[in-house]
Parts: structure tokens; sequence; C-alpha cells
């Protein structure tokens, strides 16, 4: 059979796949990440003449891949937020970045020295890469489409907090990163260089860069050009020339470019709110992400086919479970203990923390840019969360977020029902 054909074939079926499945599956509690996963494994079973989905010889392959569809959902979640900024209106999301993200970090990297055995570096690393959740994977659970209006707290919440704590992560992946040099022989921890460049310089260039960037761009797409023209265009190439605009200044400025481009796409929400254009901007970025997550989830099927997990004993099981059961969960819980949220609501946030793609490429980052030991053990690991999170969180999100809707819709029509009553 020949291979080169056969991957045109199965691009084919999965990008036919990535344009309707999202939309049959609407009503459905099976989810497209499920499906896609289940798919890959089912592809890799038979031996077919397919490459490699072995993320451990091919880091840089899946480093570029994920970094991509990374930055592609960064971009669609700025532009899909309708809440308008503020330091009180986004107050949840600074308790899940400020309190959930570093609890989760800390208890990850806990269970990975304790029962996994892992030593300073390779448990830095598993908290740092398992504590973003992930823009990608958990479209189930975030905004919909700009100006649908409704935007109720626990959407809003889970996706600014994937926007942000995606490039809050990179500060300890490179402390884990300079622990395993230090381990490794190569010198001392340098605290003073971590502090002021991989956590101070990169974290507030990143901001800035962001915030300049997106301000040029909005007086570009929506001063310089008519505004009939931009109006009318239902071209969304401007959203990939965003991301590789800001992504790339970022980066050669030695900044966090994730945490840029998610910026610079609020920044250009925010100025110009109304603007039907970014209907175009958030389409193109969604059937762009759509495409390279369906590519992605084939080969973590097939890696799953091939026997990832082949190292996987009760202690994983035990710390993957430990991270999607308890670890995010109790954070997240603790995190909006104040917030005045309902209870029903912080139990959604807190529960609702995916893991996914992010996680793959902070992991294949550090390990290409770094030497871990129990590289294989890792990988099995941060695999097994990423395909808990997808089984558990897939099959119970749309019901969970259809009865919290119906919940506030009771609250609400009781609400109006007490103010329309004559008062006595």
């Amino acid at each position: 059979m020949d291979s080169y054909r056969l991957v045109l074939l199965v691009a084919g079926v999965a990008l036919l796949g990535a344009a309707w499945l999202p939309r049959l599956l609407k009503d459905h509690a099976l989810s497209f990440p499920t499906l896609y996963v289940g798919l890959g494994a089912l592809l890799y079973l038979p031996n077919l003449p397919l490459p490699s989905p072995d993320p451990m010889q091919h880091g840089v392959i899946v480093e570029r891949l994920t970094e991509l569809t990374v930055l592609v959902a960064l971009l669609g979640a700025g532009i899909r937020i309708d809440t308008r900024f503020s330091w009180r209106g986004w107050h949840v999301t600074w308790r899940l970045l400020g309190v959930a993200m570093p609890l989760t970090i800390v208890g990850a990297a806990l269970l990975g020295h304790h029962v996994l055995g892992y030593g300073l570096a390779a448990a830095a690393l598993l908290g740092a890469v398992l504590a973003p959740t992930d823009p990608v994977l958990a479209s189930d659970v975030q905004v919909g489409a700009p100006h649908e209006g409704d935007e109720d707290p626990v959407r809003f919440g889970l996706t600014s907090e994937a926007g942000l704590n995606d490039a809050l992560a990179f500060p300890f992946v490179w402390l884990a990163i300079a622990l395993a040099a230090v381990a490794a022989g190569d010198g001392t921890m340098d605290w003073t260089r971590w502090w002021t460049l991989d956590v101070g310089w990169r974290l507030g260039g990143g901001l800035l860069i962001g915030w300049g960037l997106g301000k040029l761009l909005v007086h570009l797409l929506f001063r310089v050009l008519r505004e009939d023209s931009v109006s009318r265009s239902s071209d969304g190439m401007s959203a990939l020339a965003i991301i590789l605009i800001v992504y790339g200044v970022a980066e050669l400025c030695h900044v966090y470019g994730f945490l840029a481009v998610f910026v610079a796409a609020v920044v250009i929400r925010q100025s110009e709110r109304e603007h039907q254009y970014h209907v175009a901007l958030n389409l193109f970025a969604e059937q762009c992400e759509r495409l390279l997550m369906a590519l992605l989830l084939i080969g973590f099927g097939g890696a799953l086919a091939i026997g990832i997990l082949g190292t996987v004993t009760w202690r994983e099981w035990a710390v993957a479970l430990g991270v999607v059961l308890v670890v995010r969960p109790l954070g997240g819980w603790l995190s909006l203990v104040g917030s005045g949220l309902p209870r029903r609501e912080r139990a959604a946030i807190a529960i609702f923390g995916v893991r996914g793609i992010g996680s793959f490429y902070y992991l294949a980052f550090a390990f290409n840019h770094g030497a871990f030991e129990r590289e294989e053990s890792l990988w099995a690991v941060v695999s097994l969360v990423v395909l808990l999170s997808v089984l558990l969180h897939g099959l119970s999100a749309k019901p969970a977020m259809r009865w919290l809707d119906r919940w506030r819709s009771r609250r609400r029509a009781a609400g109006r029902g007490r103010a329309a009553a004559p008062r006595r």
C-alpha cells in the first residue's frame, strides 16, 4: 500500500470530519476529541504504512505542530471573549491564575516526586506541563462566537484562564530546564537570572508587545483600511497574519509569544467590540484550529495504539487520577472561595480544567531544550492525564453545561417573577 496516498486519504477524511462532526455532535455527549483519539487508535492498530506517531522519536515535529495549534486557539479565545476587560470584571481569571495554577503545579510536582520517585527537575517539569488548562480541547466549556451574548461566568472564566495560563506555565518550564542542567552538573541554579529573565522580562515583555502590536493592528485593520471594505470582508486570513506577526516579534525579542498573541487578540476585540469583522477572524481561526487538532488527535490515538502507555503502572494511574480528579478541582475550588459565584458555577470551573495539547507542547519543548531523567515515564504520565481529561471531560462537559444553562434560566425566571410580584 502506498504510504503517501494513504496519508492523503486519512488527511482528507480527517478534514471532512473536522468540518462537520462538531455540528453533528453538538447535541450528543460524545465529543469531537474523544472520537478522533479513537479514530487514531483504530488507524494504527492494523499496522498500516502511516508515519510513526511516537512523540519521543519526533520531538521537534510535535513541538512545532502543538505550538501552532495552541497559537491559533489563543487568538480565537481572545477574539471570542465578549466580557469587557477590567480588573474587577476579570476577578475570576485572576483567582484561577494566582491560586489554582500554583496549587496545581505544586500538587502535581509533589505527586511526581513522592509517588513516582522523580527527581527535582522531572517533578517540576511534571507540575509545569500539567498546570495550564487547554484552549484547544476545551471548546465545549468555553465561550461561543463573538456577539452571541449571555456570556456566563463559567465559560468566561475557563476561556480567559486558558488564554493566559498557557503563557504563565513557561517560567516554570524554564525553571525545570535549569534544574535539569544543574542536576547534570552544569553549574548551579541562577535564581536571579530566572526571576529577572524568565519571569520578569519574558512575562512583562510579552504583555507590552501584545498590547502594543494589538493597538497597531487595530489602527491598521479598522482605521487605515476603509470601514466599509473591512465590514464587507469575510477574509479571515488576517487571523493568521496576526498570529505570525505578533508571535514572530515576541519570540525575536525573547519574550513569551503565547502571552503576546492572546493579549493582542483581546486588545483587538476590546478596541472594536461590536465590529462584525471579529466573526470572520474567529471563523478562520476556528477552522484552522480544527484542522490542526484533528491531525494531532489522530496522532495521539496512534501513539496510544503503539504503546506509549506501555510503561504505566498503578503509580502512574494514581498520579494521573490525582491530577484530574483531586489536584485541579481542589485548587480551582479554593481559588474561588469568596468570589461570589454560586456553588454550582464554582464546581464547574474547578472540575472542567481540561488538559491537552498545551501539555504536549511544553513537554516536547522541555525535552528539546534540556536533558531530563525518566523521559519515557513523563510522556506516559502526561499522555494518561490528557487521555483521562479527553474521556472524562469530553463525555460530561456538554450535559453539565446544558444543566447549568437550564439552572440559570430557572433562576432568572424566578428572579423576574419575584420582581414582578406586587408588594403588600
